[in-house]
């Protein structure tokens, strides 16, 4: 009845209205809107105590003794194009120091801008040549990506040496002089047949400050390290740019042949070894870098785009529940801060201020400003674009575009 008294004289119908308004919508969001608010809240405190402590940085900077035993280590280095790259690329693998023997196999897949030169010259330049071995990549077959179809020719070559590890490994990662003992020294201590190390990307450029740590959170987020390495889980994953496999393991998984049109083959090759019984490791490097740098916000979102729609198995009911796991996780917190509501104000907050506290670790180990974990929700944002733009392209058929070639279509 309240709603249905008379106006006092300082009272306006408009005030009328309002106030009725108001009430109304307090009672939607006494149903609805704080129910909703709460849920970013939940979602967060799940992802800081139950998802494997995916958010602590646990960094390996400080390599183990070597192993007792001396090791025999072929890397095999796909590369496409390369040229700034390369050359820094092999001269750290070829000044290991390492209780051991380590050899090198580039396979030039298909350059035109003297990759195979700067590669041969760099082994020269730090003595290496006679441990170097350089192959000219054979015409991509059908149903193979690239990357493998370039591995597959360095494991066939690998295969003849007799090595105890295959080191696969991109052409713009740059190893700390202890790298390979410290792999080595892993693998042998926790009897594991692959190990993968995250190498630290690059933060030179203002879109990379910004993105990129979010990048690798995104993906421990998706593959919490502890969950990975537990042979009790199913969940299995890598990093391609620094992959210690045994040849047995790699033999005993289906080989590369058995993943050889998976774009995200990284992950993929981690799944067929952990599902064919194999120890497995993914890990964070504090001194291996990669030397690949963008420089722009468009080359991130092409990099972010060319596999983004692939880890949703191609999947548009996958899309939309991920968009809307997005939007609840991310973006809803901040959008609350301006809903002009004291409760869903409050609400939003404590979520952001969750969703900061399990990024802050990342940024951290970048060296940047801890303001920087405030802006997730922009960020996520971004990638949001990014997974819809890899939706399309795909669509299109254009998928995993990567160097020239459609790798997704």
């Amino acid at each position: 009845m309240d709603d249905y008294r008379l106006l006092s004289p300082t009272e306006s119908a408009y005030d009328k209205v309002t106030i009725s308004s108001d009430r109304t919508g307090a009672r939607l969001c006494g149903v609805n809107a704080y129910g909703i608010a709460a849920i970013p809240i939940l979602i967060w405190a799940y992802l800081l105590l139950g998802r494997g402590q995916f958010w602590r940085v646990t960094a390996d900077g400080i390599a183990p003794p070597p192993a007792a035993a001396a090791r025999h280590v072929v890397v095999v280095m796909p590369a496409r194009n390369e040229v700034p790259v390369i050359g820094a690329a092999v001269t750290s693998l070829a000044r290991q120091a390492f209780n051991g023997l380590i050899q090198l196999i580039v396979i030039d897949d298909g350059s035109t801008d003297g990759t195979a030169e700067a590669a041969r010259a760099a082994a020269r330049a730090a003595g290496a040549l006679a441990r170097f071995t350089l192959l000219q990549g054979a015409t991509l077959p059908s149903g193979w990506t690239g990357k493998l179809w370039a591995l597959a020719q360095g494991v066939a070559a690998a295969d003849k040496l007799g090595a105890d590890y295959l080191l696969f490994s991109d052409a713009d990662i740059c190893h700390e002089p202890a790298s390979v003992a410290s792999l080595v020294a892993d693998a042998e201590a926790h009897d594991r047949d692959l190990v993968s190390r995250m190498v630290k990307l690059s933060t030179a450029t203002r879109a990379e400050r910004l993105l990129i740590p979010a990048f690798v959170f995104f993906f421990f987020k998706l593959y919490p390290p502890a969950w990975v390495a537990d042979p009790r889980r199913k969940l299995a994953a890598a990093a391609g740019g620094c992959i210690l496999i045994r040849p047995e393991a790699l033999a005993r998984a289906g080989g590369l042949q058995a993943i050889r049109s998976h774009i995200i083959d990284d992950c993929a090759l981690a799944r067929a070894v952990k599902n064919s019984g194999g120890r497995i490791a993914l890990e964070l490097a504090a001194d291996t870098t990669s030397l690949r740098s963008y420089r722009s916000f468009g080359e991130i979102g092409a990099m972010i785009s060319r596999t983004a729609f692939a880890q949703l198995r191609h999947s548009y009911l996958l899309l939309a529940a991920t968009l809307l796991g997005l939007f609840l996780t991310y973006l809803l917190p901040a959008g609350l801060l301006f809903c002009g509501d004291a409760p869903l104000v409050c609400l939003g907050l404590a979520a952001l201020l969750l969703m900061s506290l399990c990024y802050l670790p990342m940024v951290r180990f970048y060296g940047l400003s801890a303001f920087r974990s405030l802006c997730l929700p922009l960020i996520a944002l971004f990638y949001t674009g990014a997974l819809i733009h890899s939706a399309v392209q795909y669509a299109r058929g254009s998928g995993g575009k990567w160097k020239g070639r459609v790798q997704d279509a």
